[in-house]
């Protein structure tokens, strides 16, 4: 078992990955998709395209990683020290951003995103991309923010009360 300080910084530290990403995504949801939404769609694809490249040279990816790997390992600390009261909170906070927030990244919104740079060259019809891009992407970033916010408020909770 670890230390009870260096579970509680590595908490505090994961906490606030989650929150970062957490509006990081909301950002997405709240505003960024619907100003694009208003553009022409080759404005719209374009500059999402842009973010998406950018995005990968950015603090985003460290912050993503980290934040992901952490709650892993936090995972895997609750499940070695299932007698601490907070350990089945502290795994359904980590299931949550490792499915709704990693996994849900990996699976659906990156796929979506190498689609979009790969049909936007070639595809004349870009109203029709962005319509489908826009739609999925967003409803599957809104599960990745509300994972994020649920990670980090269970993690504040689990904090608050050790």
């Amino acid at each position: 078992m670890m230390p009870l300080a260096l579970t509680e910084i590595l908490i505090w530290i994961a906490a606030t990955g989650a929150g970062v990403m957490a509006g990081v995504y909301f950002a997405f949801s709240g505003f960024i998709m619907k100003s694009l939404d208003q553009l022409d769609s080759d404005k719209s694809v374009a500059a999402m395209n842009a973010i998406n490249e950018v995005i990968l040279r950015s603090w985003f990816m460290p912050v993503f990683f980290g934040s992901s790997l952490l709650y892993l390992l936090l995972a895997v600390m609750a499940l070695l020290d299932w007698e601490n009261a907070n350990a089945p909170l502290l795994l359904i906070a980590s299931l949550s951003y490792i499915v709704g927030m990693f996994l849900c990244t990996v699976v659906f919104n990156v796929p979506l995103n190498n689609l979009l740079a790969k049909n936007s060259e070639n595809n004349a019809d870009k109203t029709s991309l962005w319509s489908h891009y826009f739609e999925n992407w967003t409803r599957w970033n809104h599960l990745r923010t509300a994972s994020s916010l649920f990670t980090c408020v269970v993690s504040i909770y689990i904090l608050s009360s050790s």
